[in-house]
């Protein structure tokens, strides 16, 4: 998370961990969630803000889930089921369930699958949102196997060359264990920036950077601004411009659209927009292509080779993908999750509305 987006010092309330899930999980039940599916939503949402992915923590997203709730527009008791199904793959419609909800249940067949036939993939369409599809890889890592989850869904996202959204943020995620090192884990919109990203400018008062967005016409915004309270329809692919490599992350959306959405038999949203989120589930069983001990022990010595890397003048140390994650969880366990006072007053009046427990701070 880049620093603008970090709640401001003199905004902050810590939460605890432990506060914040039960007040969520309470939040699930009164929209109609079964109490252990409720429970599961909020250790998504929990585990994602305890990582520093507050794009997609409770933040921005539990009034969204709220809101959609109580307009009908997601389903708290899904009859969600497989509807094509082979010894390594199957398909599910969701029902229109919450994406946050299903995904372990998606990514568990997948992990099935794979210990019978050495990789398992599932698609699921029809679904509310996903959340951090990170999360989902990682359950697949925590089990000595390589995770990906990908998520398709809206049209915000910019073509190359295009004045017209077609594709949404698509974010791609792989996750993979280590021995020693914590583990790896990417996960990435495809587009210049999540689109969620906005909502936290607007709420801290930070800038959008160049490259992100772009005018109406479709011309790139090659200067800062500020972020408005809805986010516009015009976010750029990764990349930003053609002479940046815009056609890559254009390209990477695309294969979101097909692994997600086609592959799942349902249409991308810029064809319907009205049939959810559609999704990619896979593990891939280390044990099924060389001994887990030595990937592991490789592992380690690719990672630990990254965080010797010489840096840049300028730069404290270099990273690989997962290892602040894995700090910044260490340390919101230990002194509570940094929420914006606006988000913590938000809970409060939720809670008072649905009779639910409050938030308890640090």
């Amino acid at each position: 998370m880049l620093e603008r987006f970090k709640v401001p010092a003199a905004d902050v309330v810590r939460v605890p961990a432990e506060s914040l899930r039960a007040t969520v999980a309470a939040i699930f039940e009164k929209m109609g969630v079964a109490r252990e599916v409720a429970a599961e939503g909020a250790d998504v949402l929990v585990m994602t803000d305890l990582r520093g992915v507050e794009t997609h923590g409770v933040s921005n997203m539990m009034r969204v889930y709220v809101r959609q709730y109580n307009e009908g527009v997601i389903n708290p008791q899904p009859n969600w089921h497989i509807v094509r199904e082979t010894p390594g793959t199957a398909t599910i419609d969701a029902d229109r369930g919450l994406g946050i909800l299903l995904g372990r249940q998606a990514m568990n067949i997948a992990m099935e699958k794979a210990q019978r036939v050495g990789i398992g993939v599932v698609t699921m369409y029809n679904s509310g949102h996903l959340g951090a599809v990170g999360h989902f890889a990682m359950l697949a890592a925590q089990k000595d196997m390589v995770g990906m989850c990908m998520t398709a869904g809206g049209a915000s996202v910019l073509p190359t060359f295009a004045a017209e959204g077609r594709l949404g943020a698509d974010p791609i995620s792989i996750a993979a264990p280590a021995k020693s090192e914590p583990p790896l884990l990417f996960d990435v919109a495809t587009s210049a920036m999540a689109i969620n990203k906005i909502r936290l400018a607007a709420r801290t008062g930070a800038k959008l950077l160049p490259g992100w967005v772009a005018t109406p016409e479709g011309v790139p915004i090659m200067e800062e601004i500020t972020a408005p309270e809805q986010g516009p329809n015009m976010v750029l692919p990764l990349g930003s411009t053609r002479e940046l490599g815009s056609h890559k992350g254009y390209g990477l959306g695309l294969t979101v659209e097909v692994l997600s959405a086609l592959l799942a038999g349902a249409l991308p949203s810029m064809l319907d927009s009205t049939n959810g989120f559609k999704n990619y589930f896979a593990a891939y069983d280390i044990a099924a292509f060389t001994d887990v001990a030595q990937f592991k022990e490789n592992m380690d010595k690719m990672l630990q080779k990254l965080r010797a890397t010489r840096p840049a003048p300028g730069q404290a140390r270099v990273l690989y993908p997962g290892l602040l994650e894995y700090e910044e969880e260490r340390e919101r366990r230990a002194k509570g999750i940094p929420l914006h006072k606006e988000v913590v007053q938000w809970f409060d009046n939720i809670a008072a509305e649905l009779s639910v427990p409050r938030l308890k701070t640090m």
